[in-house]
């Protein structure tokens, strides 16, 4: 008896959060209509080739003749055969492991940061370090910075201070190309995460802050801890999944910055496969394939991440 009346409350539980739901929906329709036609582009351009591209995984498609069914060839060919993918699934596992964490925290410190500027100074650094989203061509100043002759940046000022004796090849040297991809990752890190955790930050209510006083937290990191953090759940949590998918994704980096292939695969990476296969080779089944498992890792990674915070977080 009891566990049905339970079972009852749960259910009528749910039932006045659709009818809320709704109801806020019905409130805000204008907001609605405003964002329909990010969405209807969303669905038409990310959505339905996603979804078209899972079965297509499972086919041998090269784009002239129609797709034939060959069940799970392409997925035995990718882990039995394909040695090139199994170094691409390392470096795709490094650079992630390196490059999510350190972004997260990078966009978090530094949004925490231009948050205690005074008013303007947090509009201007704001634009000084989203600006590197925004940039164009910007492998061409890293080429530059990174040039193997006595010329390049990085070269000139490290023979200058005397560490080391001669031009390295950091573009070409397969012992220099992954850091070098990995710095520029970094740089180019503060995207859509940064900007949602700036307005997480902006949003918390000073009430909170008063409340912690009250209680005797004083001290910044304190408030940091104790107040801000748990404060910014959503934020965080969006923050987290856009840095993940930025770091699996990453390709255009290495495509761009260093020769396609890379020396000896050093900046090879999932992503990259993909394009190899399906830009190059037109072997479309193979890279919705690889795709595929792209996708599946990154689905489990979300997961545990937000699991992970969802911990620390309101």
């Amino acid at each position: 008896m009891s566990s049905r009346r339970s079972r009852n409350t749960v259910v009528h539980l749910e039932d006045s959060k659709i009818r809320y739901t709704w109801a806020l929906m019905k409130r805000n329709k204008g907001m609605y209509v405003l964002i329909a036609p990010f969405f209807a582009l969303f669905t038409v351009f990310t959505l339905v080739p996603v979804v078209i591209s899972l079965p297509i995984g499972f086919t041998n498609f090269n784009m002239v003749e129609f797709p034939q069914w060959v069940g799970f060839d392409n997925f035995y060919a990718l882990f039995l055969e394909d040695e090139v993918f199994l170094t691409a699934i390392q470096n795709t596992l490094v650079f992630a492991i390196v490059t999510g964490p350190l972004s997260y925290i990078m966009c978090f410190l530094l949004a925490w940061l231009i948050n205690e500027m005074p008013g303007v100074l947090k509009t201007v650094f704001t634009f000084i370090f989203y600006a590197p989203t925004l940039a164009g061509n910007i492998y061409t100043t890293w080429q530059l910075i990174f040039s193997g002759d006595t010329y390049g940046i990085a070269n000139a000022y490290l023979i200058k201070l005397g560490i080391i004796n001669g031009a390295q090849q950091w573009l070409t040297d397969a012992n220099y190309i992954f850091g070098v991809v990995i710095i520029v990752q970094l740089w180019m890190s503060l995207g859509a995460g940064f900007l949602a955790l700036r307005a997480g930050l902006q949003g918390i209510p000073r009430d909170r802050y008063e409340a912690a006083a009250v209680e005797g937290v004083k001290n910044r990191m304190q408030v940091l801890l104790m107040v801000t953090i748990p404060a910014m759940g959503p934020q965080m949590l969006f923050a987290a999944v856009m840095q993940i998918v930025s770091s699996f994704t990453a390709g255009d980096v290495g495509r761009y910055l260093t020769a396609f292939p890379s020396t000896d695969y050093a900046a090879h990476t999932i992503m990259t496969h993909a394009y190899d296969y399906g830009s190059i080779r037109y072997e479309m089944g193979y890279a919705s394939a690889i795709c595929f498992v792209l996708f599946a890792v990154m689905l489990l990674a979300n997961w545990a991440i937000k699991k992970l915070l969802s911990r620390y977080l309101d």
